[in-house]
């Protein structure tokens, strides 16, 4: 039994050892036809499970849901809700401080970096 935990634990260590790091702040811009729309993350990982946040406005802080990692690899989704919910999905790959992110609001989609903070 023992043994059985100690390779348990190795393994686990394993896979988080290849696990992208994304756990803290992230900023960056989209940018549209009206101009640029600021957006600032902060993740944390915890095994295969991503929790964390949008900043939608300074001090309105949105929960991301349905989080993953896979390795390099991201995904989450956000829901705005103002009435009526429309949810953002997201996807992205981490390569140190630099996060390709790729997204969709409704059939629209749209691309952006973010940095690590």
């Amino acid at each position: 039994m023992k043994l059985r935990s100690l390779v348990l634990s190795l393994l686990l260590l394993a896979v988080s050892a290849f696990a992208a790091d994304v756990d803290g702040k992230w900023s960056g811009t989209i940018s549209t036809p009206n101009g640029d729309f600021p957006q600032t993350f902060t993740f944390k990982a915890v095994g295969d499970a991503l929790s964390g946040s949008l900043e939608f406005m300074p001090g309105m802080e949105i929960p991301i849901s349905e989080g993953k990692v896979d390795g390099d690899n991201i995904s989450f989704s956000v829901t705005l809700d103002f009435g009526m919910p429309f949810k953002l999905t997201y996807t992205g790959v981490v390569s140190g401080n630099e996060l390709k992110v790729k997204g969709d609001a409704g059939g629209m989609p749209f691309e952006f970096v973010l940095k690590k903070a």
